[in-house]
């Protein structure tokens, strides 16, 4: 059997990846599904190193590499992302292998095959250097800056320090600017939150994400949630999910 952890805060994302793993790799044994770093932690702690893991960059209260920095294993690491490919070609060099999101099948049956070339090989070598890829990536994060957005004919530019929030309506993804305009974003909110620096924006469910500027007033809400009253004003709920209060509160605190 191969050992595989999986670290994936959404629901519905790591029982897809789940499926198509045990689909590609029926010698598969998950050991669990972990979504966040304070419970990573506590998994590696108490647990000695998988075979294999997919790691969502993105965790419910902070990142993968989070956990990484904190924690040494030598198992293969096949990460999951929305990030540019600027920060691609830092996984390219460390040889850790990575997939974009929304996950491919065909994409995640060459991952796999690479990992399996490795681990049966004969002369075993390391699949990445964690530590050699978080200095990268340290090196390479260069947060958006300004949007290119084409409406009709035209195009616009939008700088990010004059957008309130990010939100999803319809499979569809929008930019609300101070000002109270919105936009047709060209992506989707997973590949916005990579691309936003963490200290000036917070994704507070799977449907917004927003600017520290643009909150107004909070107020607590059921089951430890935080309610957000925003400006410019939104016509849809603002909660703070559950799993994603007490990172928000950090977040709040500079933390």
């Amino acid at each position: 059997m191969i050992k595989v952890l999986i670290l994936e805060d959404e629901d519905a994302a790591s029982a897809r990846l789940k499926k198509m793993v045990a689909e590609i790799l029926p010698e598969a044994e998950f050991l669990a599904i972990i979504p966040g770093v304070k419970q990573g932690l506590e998994w590696f702690t108490a647990n000695k190193n998988p075979d294999l893991i997919f790691a969502d960059i993105q965790l419910n209260d902070g990142t993968s590499f989070d956990i990484f920095t904190q924690v040494e294993t030598q198992s293969p690491v096949i990460f999951t992302t929305a990030y540019d490919a600027y920060a691609l070609n830092a996984f390219k060099l460390n040889s850790v292998d990575y997939l974009l999101k929304p996950i491919k099948k065909t994409d995640l049956t060459i991952a796999i095959e690479k990992f399996k070339h490795l681990h049966y090989s004969d002369n075993k070598k390391e699949s990445g250097n964690l530590q050699q890829l978080l200095q990268a990536l340290q090196k390479t994060q260069q947060y958006k800056q300004r949007f290119v957005l084409r409406i009709g004919e035209h195009m616009k530019v939008i700088e990010v320090p004059d957008i309130a929030y990010f939100y999803t309506e319809n499979k569809a993804n929008f930019i609300i600017t101070k000002d109270g305009k919105r936009y047709l974003s060209d992506n989707n909110l997973d590949q916005l939150e990579s691309m936003l620096d963490p200290k000036l924006f917070f994704r507070i469910n799977r449907q917004f994400i927003i600017g520290y500027s643009s909150i107004a007033e909070m107020f607590s809400y059921s089951k430890s949630r935080v309610l957000l009253k925003l400006n410019p004003p939104s016509k849809l709920d603002t909660i703070v999910s559950t799993e994603r209060s007490a990172a928000f509160k950090a977040w709040l605190g500079g933390e």
